[in-house]
């Protein structure tokens, strides 16, 4: 099940960002206002969903614990991890990297480049086990990121 909701975000991702890339190209919107509406109408929904405790509906995914009963570092790691460096740097790093690239490019290397230092950070930090095929595979992403990239031109002209 979980792959199956991995493969789902990835198409939701995949998609979306074709639509913000031309969005970005046309050079009507830049990426703070494009990262500004996508938060700014993603919030409520999730919001809604998170109130309405239909989560729980989902497969796979049991009712939210209160937050209330989070420690202080949990909470703090929360904000400090997937607020600030995944939430908002992140797509201000990528959502600047679309406006100024070509979406065969630039969303290949970031969304490469997150499994891979996910996959190192866990062995290294968390404890988790790695593996050949592990390994192997972070080898292959890594790869496959340099030849993406390799003569790649650093920026490309707005194009709708």
């Amino acid at each position: 099940m979980a792959i199956l909701f991995a493969i789902l975000a990835g198409l939701c991702w995949g998609i979306g960002e074709l639509f913000t890339r031309h969005v970005l190209h046309t050079g009507q919107i830049g990426p703070l206002t494009a990262i500004t509406i996508r938060s700014a109408v993603a919030l409520p929904l999730i919001a809604l969903i998170w109130f309405a405790g239909s989560l729980s509906a989902l497969p796979g995914l049991s009712p939210e614990p209160p937050l209330a009963a989070a420690e202080r570092p949990v909470i703090a790691k929360l904000i400090l991890g997937s607020g600030i460096i995944a939430g908002a740097m992140a797509m201000i790093f990528f959502y600047v990297a679309l406006s100024l690239g070509e979406i065969g490019r630039v969303k290949p290397v970031a969304f490469a480049l997150a499994p891979a230092t996910a996959v190192l950070l866990g062995w290294m930090f968390l404890g988790e086990r790695m593996t050949l095929p592990k390994a192997a595979g972070v080898t292959l992403i890594l790869a496959g990121v340099l030849l993406l990239t390799r003569g790649a031109p650093a920026a490309t002209a707005a194009q709708p």
